[in-house]
């Protein structure tokens, strides 16, 4: 079975129902409607780019481009969890746990999924390789964005709490382990929801790519079922990593909490 090809014609026509909502956001004045606009171009020219990038990448099958695609895209996610953050640390630290956790999950996951679980041939094949990571460092950041950007909260909004079990002579892991518990199911709750609702209320993202590319559908089931557990796991150890590094900065080795590593908000 043969996808049935989308011309520019066709997309504009896709382009017009956002034009129709962004109209209907205005009406309501909600002042959403320049983000929603901005966001569309956005998507526009990065899949434009990224489908051009990826053409040659499938082509040249080089190990070092991939090595590059790869170091770009943690670069940006780890870039995009600092900047979602609203009280982030001082400096680049945010930007460096990110980094960490991406690498330490997604990466080691990605690579365990490639060499163990699909085994292609070459192990870099980038038909693999790219897709597999990109949607496993996607959601394990949005995972991460959640749980780092509610536990800094947190702490500084119930510093006097957490100060007082300091005082009483708890850990800092004691004193923060109720935060932490409800940062790692604030950030796993959704992946869990797509979980267990996925064949059911929808028809998961790569499931449906394949099934549009003419797969089986049972192949495509097994494909996406591995790439949910694969989604799982990367998410469920980043968090737990980059808490555990979080912890560490946001106190010293004298148990003391230091509020200071913390930037302002942003406005």
């Amino acid at each position: 079975m043969n996808t049935e090809s989308l011309s520019y014609l066709d997309l504009s026509l896709a382009l017009v129902l956002v034009l129709a909502l962004a109209i209907l956001l205005r009406a309501y004045r909600l002042g959403v409607t320049r983000s929603l606009l901005v966001a569309t171009v956005r998507l526009v020219v990065q899949l434009s780019l990224i489908g051009h990038v990826l053409r040659f990448l499938f082509a040249s099958g080089n190990e070092p481009y991939i090595g590059i695609m790869a170091f770009v895209m943690l670069c940006v996610a780890s870039r995009e969890i600092m900047a979602r953050q609203k009280r982030r640390l001082r400096g680049w630290g945010s930007f460096g746990i990110g980094a960490g956790s991406l690498f330490f999950s997604s990466f080691a996951i990605a690579l365990y999924s490639i060499l163990v679980v699909v085994r292609p041939e070459p192990w870099y094949t980038p038909q693999y390789v790219i897709p597999l990571l990109g949607m496993i460092m996607s959601n394990t950041m949005n995972a991460l964005t959640l749980s780092m950007d509610r536990l800094t909260s947190a702490v500084y909004d119930h510093r006097d709490v957490i100060e007082q079990r300091l005082a009483l002579g708890q850990s800092a892991r004691e004193a923060i382990k109720s935060y932490s518990k409800d940062c790692i199911r604030t950030g796993i709750t959704p992946i869990i929801n797509s979980m267990a609702t996925a064949g059911i209320v929808a028809l998961p993202g790569m499931m449906t790519g394949q099934i549009l590319a003419g797969a089986s559908p049972l192949e495509a089931v097994r494909y996406q079922i591995m790439i949910w557990i694969l989604i799982a796991a990367g998410a469920g150890f980043g968090m737990a990593f980059a808490l555990r590094m979080l912890e560490a900065i946001l106190f010293d080795n004298r148990m003391r909490l230091r509020l200071d590593r913390l930037a302002e908000p942003k406005h």
